[in-house]
């Protein structure tokens, strides 16, 4: 890091950074953003192979536990906008991962239902989400964790 020292009207150079930032460091939404930034790196890492990104996965996952599920449950379960979800359909859709029927209680419903092609990237995705959550849960005791995920619901919920 380089300060600027206004006696020698020069840029000199800090021996070290001790990472002081401040008040900035009790604001809650503060390690919120950077808890989530690096659970998002890790795994957007962990993904690569993969290519899906954390909604396709949950919505694969979501469709995989409740085939037949509408489009519209699946997004509000999931607490995404009708076009967010839509294009995460149309993409998952495009590459052969599920597919939309009519719905046979609603026929202004569409039924999702998984594609032999999304049964096995779901596979693989399951397979990195426990590498993933032991990684972010490694941090923490058992004891912990439930508390961590009771303290979190109460934000999102």
């Amino acid at each position: 890091m380089r300060v600027r020292d206004d006696d020698l009207d020069a840029v000199t150079p800090i021996d070290h950074d001790d990472g002081d930032i401040g008040e900035i460091n009790e604001i809650v939404g503060f390690h919120i953003r950077l808890a989530h930034g690096a659970c998002y790196r890790h795994f957007t890492e962990t993904f690569v192979d993969l290519e899906l990104t954390q909604k396709q996965v949950s919505v694969m996952w979501l469709v995989a536990d409740h085939p037949g599920i509408s489009q519209i449950d699946l997004g509000q379960r999931l607490r995404m906008d009708r076009a967010t979800t839509m294009t995460i359909i149309n993409r998952l859709q495009a590459r052969h991962y599920l597919r939309r029927e009519k719905s046979p209680t609603d026929g202004r419903k569409q039924a999702l239902f998984l594609e032999p092609g999304g049964d096995q990237a779901l596979v693989k995705a399951r397979r990195a989400i426990r590498e993933h959550e032991n990684w972010v849960k490694g941090r923490f005791t058992d004891a912990e964790v439930k508390t961590l995920m009771e303290l979190l619901a109460r934000i999102h919920e």
